[in-house]
């Protein structure tokens, strides 16, 4: 009785581990393990025509992005583009940030250009992994409002840091940099934002927002400890250093 429980467990999690990162939410255009490093969405093409299948809604006003990590530590960027081949004009929708520790982790209030609303693009999440860069698009339907997390958007224990990567700042037209912050720093990270030579002021205003939206959902999903807490204050502090 005992080995029948355990090998499931132990095939489960070898499936798990053989996997780069999956896309909770939202609907990811597609995932292939053996693809995903490849450039821009992991070897699936983006479909925004009318009656896609591949579309979801996102709301400008506010909405999550949760995935989960098979790496003991991975360095996320979030980014969107209008262009409906995801060839150019990515834009910076989140400031880069360092996930250390296995599993969930979510953004629950991410925020676009409020005149995104009506329009149809691709949202890239790239992980900055220790097998290369890895990546997985949405096809989004953007309209305008906010919505509540969904049950997919959850954190398990894991320290959050905004740092600079070499390698993600380059996708993206605009790029936001940082010192690194965890969950035993005294120090409060510093961030700043360059604006896209293509996009207006109103895009380092969304990432001031999405900066301290991090506040918005428990860095464990056990709940706040010390280390969640003193995290999320950095990020809280980044979000104000944007804001001056």
């Amino acid at each position: 009785m005992r080995s029948s429980t355990i090998i499931p467990a132990v095939l489960s999690l070898a499936s798990l581990s053989s996997a780069h990162f999956l896309m909770n939410y939202p609907k990811s255009i597609g995932f292939d393990d053996d693809k995903e490093g490849t450039a821009p969405c992991g070897g699936f093409t983006p479909d925004l025509s009318s009656g896609s299948k591949q579309l979801v809604d996102f709301h400008v006003g506010g909405d999550s992005l949760a995935v989960k990590s098979t790496h003991p530590q991975s360095t996320w960027l979030f980014r969107a583009t209008l262009d409906a081949n995801a060839e150019s004009g990515w834009q910076q929708i989140f400031p880069i940030v360092q996930q250390s520790g296995l599993g969930d982790f979510c953004e629950p209030q991410i925020v676009l250009p409020a005149s995104w609303a009506g329009k149809k693009g691709v949202i890239s999440v790239v992980a900055d992994a220790p097998d290369g860069l890895l990546y997985q698009c949405v096809a989004a339907n953007f309209v305008s409002g906010s919505t509540t997390p969904p049950s997919a958007c959850k954190n398990a224990t894991i320290t959050a840091s905004f740092v600079s990567d070499s390698k993600l700042s380059p996708l993206v037209s605009g790029s936001t940099s940082g010192s690194s912050s965890n969950s035993t720093s005294t120090g409060s990270p510093s961030t700043s934002t360059t604006p896209s030579s293509t996009q207006s002021s109103a895009a380092a205003a969304t990432t001031t927002k999405n900066a301290a939206a991090a506040l918005g959902v428990p860095w464990s999903v056990s709940g706040v400890n010390l280390g969640s807490a003193l995290t999320a204050l950095s990020m809280f502090l980044a979000g104000g250093a944007l804001m001056i």
